[in-house]
């Protein structure tokens, strides 16, 4: 079969289609091109053959010069020195005018003082741990029982079937003042009867304001604390005594979907118990109202001070307008100062006798040791089987440290800002009923705890002030229990932990322990038996079988209360059959 060959493109082939550029313009061919050249050529030999100048580079230079010689005639002239004026000599110079009025000269001694980087103010630095003023309590009026105090019978027999039969001394001399309508501003550690001392007045007033329909969205008494631990606390201790005469209590704060708190303050609340960040948020959203309440406590307030809530709870006072205030603080800041000179009229000022002298219930130690025994001394500590409360100062070296203590069969929980509210919650319960023996915790999330059986206070970080030293050792020695606080501290720097106790006024015991010190086995006790769970989580494992999970086997359709329609309506038939 023949191959049909492509023809061959020609030199002189021009394209049917001509390109975009040339569009309206003949093409060039090659033949056209090579006569142009030519002429040029021609040209050019004919311009250099007849000129009158045969070297080309004379033409050059020639127009090099005409260019020179114009910006010479451009450039300005120099000025040469006999155009220049006469220099004038001193002589020729006037006088120079001296005036007597002018300031003397201003000597050393004459000069403001230089001011030092030490001696200027410093900028987003710490303060410096100074300490801090006392309240000056008033006298007491000596009641003794709560049946002086005229409270609700109900609620009287709620308080003893709690455990409180007889008033702590801050809750003797505080609720009578609260119930005589007088602001309170009271000093006392947690675990001194605080939470008593101002949920009484509040549930007091409510039982005598008779039952009141309770208004959506409107509660008729407030408690701001500044975490949500010691809101729960809070709302634990006073919720079966408002319950009691007939009112309730709900909780506010963060951390949680705010739905459910929303669907409780929409059937209406006597008592919220709030944190003021979660507070405020339902406040801009229209769903809180505090118009209508009519008293307003905050415990803990230095500790909102130290959390950056002033500002928020002063924006939270304001709108309780004219309300009764209770304040309850460790320490009187100034931030917390300030609060009470702006809301607080005249108010009944009491401190718990012996708060600030040393505390015969609590033993302070300092135990000295090399970097190389610190994880044995430590070890040695919370293997004794009383509860222990390490501190730390960091969310990462709880979760290591807990992570350690539970690899090496110590049961242990922790307690840090990253947890959210459930594992909070199921974390201090556990170790509140005894099912873990060691709590490791920050300062933030521990502010508040009340676990009364707690044995040991083990500071593993030193705190940067001594306030929170005070709170620290506040976790121990409770209800009449003796306690130790523990302060591990490296060999040659014991600086730091002897300024906190003297502002403190706190008296230590220094030792100097290794490994296997004996002091640790008579600190700690002796050490306690691995723990056996009475009961285990075995998830979806059928080990009874299903019949028996129910207690019972289940029963048929006619051996229920209903008799089964449908079966009696096909005996029938049959029956007429």
């Amino acid at each position: 079969m023949p191959v049909n060959k492509r023809p061959s493109r020609s030199k002189d082939f021009e394209p049917k289609r001509k390109p975009r550029h040339s569009a309206g313009k003949s093409a060039p061919s090659r033949k056209s091109d090579d006569r142009k050249s030519e002429k040029r050529g021609e040209r050019s030999y004919e311009s250099y053959s007849t000129s009158k100048n045969k070297n080309p580079s004379a033409k050059r230079s020639e127009r090099s010069a005409k260019r020179s010689e114009r910006f010479e005639s451009e450039r300005p002239k120099k000025r040469y020195d006999s155009e220049k004026p006469a220099k004038r000599f001193e002589s020729e110079k006037p006088a120079k005018r001296y005036s007597a009025e002018k300031p003397t000269r201003r000597y050393e001694s004459e000069r403001p003082a230089r001011t030092y980087e030490s001696e200027k103010p410093a900028g987003k630095r710490r303060a410096p741990d100074v300490k801090l003023d006392k309240f000056v309590s008033e006298a007491a009026q000596g009641i003794q029982t709560f049946q002086e105090m005229d409270l609700p019978e109900r609620l009287v027999m709620e308080l003893a079937k709690g455990g409180i039969a007889t008033p702590f001394p801050i809750q003797a001399a505080t609720i009578p003042a609260a119930l005589s309508g007088r602001d309170v501003l009271g000093r006392g550690k947690t675990g001194s009867g605080k939470t008593v001392a101002f949920g009484v007045p509040l549930i007091t007033f409510l039982a005598r304001a008779g039952n009141q329909p309770r208004i959506p969205n409107k509660p008729r008494a407030l408690v701001l604390a500044p975490t949500r631990e010691l809101a729960e606390q809070i709302d634990k201790a006073l919720a079966p005594i408002a319950k009691s005469v007939g009112f309730f209590t709900t909780t506010i704060y963060g951390g949680v979907p705010q739905s459910k708190q929303e669907r409780v303050l929409n059937r209406g609340v006597d008592i919220a118990i709030a944190t003021p960040g979660r507070l405020e948020d339902l406040m801009e959203q229209g769903v809180v109202d505090l118009s209508e309440v009519e008293r307003v406590v905050i415990d803990e307030a230095d500790h909102m001070a130290e959390l950056g809530f002033i500002e928020p709870v002063t924006r939270i006072l304001t709108a309780t307008g004219q309300s009764q205030k209770l304040l309850f603080s460790a320490t009187l800041d100034k931030q917390v100062s300030s609060l009470v000179k702006k809301f607080l009229t005249d108010p009944f000022v009491y401190e718990v006798p012996g708060e600030t002298e040393q505390n015969l219930d609590i033993e302070h130690r300092v135990l000295i040791t090399e970097p190389r025994y610190r994880s044995r001394v430590f070890h040695r500590l919370v293997q004794g089987s009383g509860k222990s409360i390490v501190f730390v100062r960091t969310k990462q070296t709880a979760e290591a440290l807990a992570q350690s203590l539970n690899d090496a069969g110590i049961p242990t929980a922790r307690l840090h800002g990253d947890l959210n509210q459930s594992q909070r919650t199921r974390n201090l319960a556990r170790f509140s009923e005894g099912f873990t023996r060691v709590l490791i915790a920050t300062d933030v999330a521990a502010r508040g705890i009340h676990v009364d059986d707690v044995k040991l206070v083990i500071q593993v970080d030193l705190p940067e002030d001594y306030k929170t030293y005070l709170h620290r050792a506040g976790r121990t020695g409770r209800a009449g229990r003796k306690g130790i606080v523990v302060s591990i501290v490296p060999s040659g720097k014991t600086r730091k932990i002897e300024g906190i106790l003297e502002r403190s006024e706190r008296k230590a015991i220094y030792s100097e322990v290794v490994g296997e010190d004996p002091l640790l086995a008579e600190l700690a006790g002796p050490i306690a038996p691995p723990p056996v769970l009475d009961q285990l989580d075995f998830g979806d494992s059928r080990f009874d079988g299903p019949a028996k999970r129910s207690g019972k086997p289940k029963s048929g359709l006619r051996d229920g209360k209903r008799p089964n329609k449908l079966q009696g309506a096909k005996d029938r038939r049959f029956r007429s059959r």
